[in-house]
Order: structure tokens, then C-alpha cells, then sequence
């Protein structure tokens, strides 16, 4: 499993389309995942500090979740089928992990209200991530020995790789 932090929130300007993207850390790989608009405030809301009048569904959960003696241990994306992203909130309840299946957007609302730590399984790394060290994408046939990617899984990441491929990435990392 990889560690990730999320590094930015990108909007495609043509169709609005939202996308959070996760660095895994010590590493030039990023792994960008489509969420709602609503989620996206979510999220963006707790990173910016801003105060809510009333708590938000992702502050209810994580208040249930404490009231009922539990933390968030950890958020994991645990699988992509079919162009869709799968994650798990773990909890722990008294030493005792508990994985409760989740949209990644609503984890990774819980993880930034609870700082819990968020990983990704590495074969959705592998399938996903996105590098952005140009000369390791010129040499990738060393790469992808033993990773073959099938003509049906290129087809299924089509998606990603168009969003990807509109984004302007020149800022990334940039927290200027």
C-alpha cells in the first residue's frame, strides 16, 4: 500500500468536471480521482479552514463515529473497476479495525476533518497514477515490463487520460 496526500483540487474549465488529485508521497506519481461538486467543497472547505454555520454529512459521520467510541484510522482507495474508484473508511473500535466500504470522495472528506492518514492499493496506482517525470514517460517500455497494460484496460482509463490530458499540470506541486 502507498501513502497518499492530497496535493491539489482541479476543475476542467469545459466541463466543469472535478477531480482531486492525491501525491503519493516521496514519489512523482499522482493519482487523480473524479468527485462530485459537492464533495469537492467538502473537502475544499475543511483544507481552507472555513467555518460552516451547521456541520456538513461528512462532520455528522465523523461525530457518530466518535460519539460511538470509534476514529478513523486510516482511508484506503482499494480498487477501480470499470472506470469507477472503490475506498474503505477504517475504523477503530476498541483495537479492533473495522472497513467500511465508501465512495472515495466521502473518504477522503472524513480523512481531511480527521487528518487520518490516506493510501491506495498498489495496483490502482499502478493502473491510475499519473507520472510527471517526462523522461521516465519517454522510457516506458523498461517500465511496464510485467505491467502490461491490455488494449480493454487502456480503453476502460480513456477517461483519465483525457481529463489528465486537459489539465494544465505546469503548477503542480507549486503551493505558491
Amino acid at each position: 500500500m502507498l501513502e497518499l496526500e492530497i496535493e491539489s483540487i482541479r476543475v476542467r474549465q469545459e466541463t466543469q468536471q472535478r477531480a482531486v488529485v492525491l501525491k503519493v508521497k516521496d514519489s512523482d506519481l499522482y493519482l487523480p480521482i473524479f468527485i462530485g461538486q459537492f464533495e469537492v467543497e467538502a473537502i475544499r472547505f475543511k483544507l481552507m479552514g472555513v467555518e460552516v454555520q451547521r456541520p456538513m454529512t461528512h462532520d455528522l459521520l465523523g461525530s457518530i463515529i466518535g460519539d460511538l467510541g470509534g476514529t478513523i484510522h486510516s482511508i484506503v482507495v482499494s480498487e477501480l473497476k470499470n472506470d469507477t474508484f472503490f475506498a474503505k473508511i477504517v475504523i477503530d473500535s476498541n483495537g479492533t479495525l473495522i472497513e467500511i466500504d465508501a465512495r472515495p470522495s466521502d473518504a477522503l472528506a472524513l480523512a481531511v476533518r480527521s487528518e487520518a492518514p490516506i493510501y491506495a492499493e498498489d495496483e490502482v496506482v499502478e493502473k491510475a497514477g499519473v507520472s510527471l517525470d517526462f523522461e521516465e514517460q519517454d522510457s516506458t517500455d523498461e517500465k511496464t515490463e510485467g505491467n502490461e497494460v491490455n488494449e480493454e484496460e487502456l480503453e476502460s482509463l480513456s477517461a483519465f487520460t483525457d481529463f489528465i490530458d486537459s489539465l494544465d499540470l505546469e503548477d503542480i506541486g507549486n503551493q505558491g
